[in-house]
């Protein structure tokens, strides 16, 4: 189409933009103030699983939603941290970073640097149809092996104990010792239990954050109670202020190879999940989504995820269908819920 050429091909969302109808307005709005209630606990989340300090969860969703909404071609879809990508960072971080917060985020925003910067280039040659090939055994599987990976090593800091092991099945054995062994801390059980039966029992409500809920009710109880010292609670504690800087990750030159390889696992699992959830989305809503222009759109969010203290994102399966409940018709939602973070932050 001749509407689609030039410039308007490559920044879709400026074409958006010049498109916008002010009817759209008080649905974006509304559609931005409920996705923040969830882009802020779950990214903390995500970051923490990928082996990053908290805010880094943060910072990886401020400009990376910026970036996607001028390049990427679809109305409504959300990135952000996912847990299809956890294991891969956390798999180059730990062994990398040796314990450094501050090597483990330059490890992980250069491995979003090498993904964006793949994902950008097949866009441009045009191999968005590369995606095809992956069949939905292969992706449900990975997928599945992913959530049971990032369950279990997230089970310890729900008793409340730390272990030293290397591998899923190692990790239930030393779990299942430590209980045993009586290190459980039953405070942060009680909290962690409460926090996911709030989040169970609402996730099937559209207008009710859950997420918000229980983090917001975890941290008044343990606030309320001085749980951090009389319970020996580990809490996040002060979050810096402002937004994320330009930083330029450094590593040094025996982390290449790893942080390489790792970025381009990463370019392949997100754009297989990101064109498998836009096109479902584009089907719902009679709208064509070029498969290049994603993997543009999503090359420029992984990009400004790295170069701004963030690290790899790909499309959220969860956070998507919120947005969509909650009306949103563009991605001015997520720079909406963007521009709550910042007077959070």
């Amino acid at each position: 189409m001749q509407n689609r050429l030039g410039w308007t091909r490559w920044l879709p969302g400026l074409l958006t933009l010049r498109q916008y109808q002010a009817g759209w307005l008080p649905n974006d709005i509304v559609a931005g103030l409920v996705l923040s209630t969830m882009l802020v606990p779950v990214g903390m989340a995500y970051a923490v699983a990928s082996g990053l300090p908290g805010i880094y969860g943060l910072y990886a969703t401020i400009v990376p939603l910026l970036a996607y909404a001028i390049f990427g071609p679809s109305r409504i879809l959300v990135l952000g941290p996912d847990s299809s990508l956890a294991a891969v960072i956390l798999g180059v971080v730990l062994p990398l970073s040796a314990g450094d917060p501050q090597r483990a985020v330059a490890l992980a925003g250069l491995m979003a640097v090498v993904s964006g910067i793949i994902c950008i280039l097949a866009g441009v040659a045009r191999l968005g149809f590369i995606t095809e090939l992956l069949s939905k055994p292969i992706r449900y599987g990975y997928m599945n092996g992913i959530a049971l990976t990032v369950l279990i090593s997230q089970l310890p800091k729900l008793f409340g104990f730390s272990i030293e092991s290397d591998g899923p099945l190692r990790n239930l054995w030393a779990i299942a010792e430590a209980v045993v062994d009586g290190k459980t801390n039953w405070g942060a059980l009680a909290i962690g239990a409460g926090s996911l039966a709030v989040i169970l029992l609402l996730k099937n409500s559209k207008r009710i954050p859950g997420i918000l809920i229980a983090v917001v009710g975890a941290t008044a109880v343990v606030g309320a109670f001085d749980l951090a010292a009389r319970a020996d609670l580990s809490v996040l504690g002060p979050l810096p202020q402002g937004l994320p800087a330009f930083t330029i990750p450094w590593i040094s030159s025996t982390d290449v190879v790893p942080v390489l390889i790792g970025g381009a696992a990463v370019a392949l699992v997100s754009f297989a999940d990101t064109s498998v959830l836009s096109r479902a989305y584009a089907a719902r809503t009679g709208r064509y989504v070029d498969p290049n222009q994603e993997m543009v759109g999503l090359g420029a969010a992984n990009l400004a995820a790295g170069f701004f203290q963030g690290f790899p994102i790909s499309s959220s399966s969860s956070r998507t269908p919120v947005a969509e409940a909650a009306g949103a018709r563009t991605q001015l939602t997520g720079s909406l819920a963007r521009s709550r973070w910042r007077c959070c932050c």
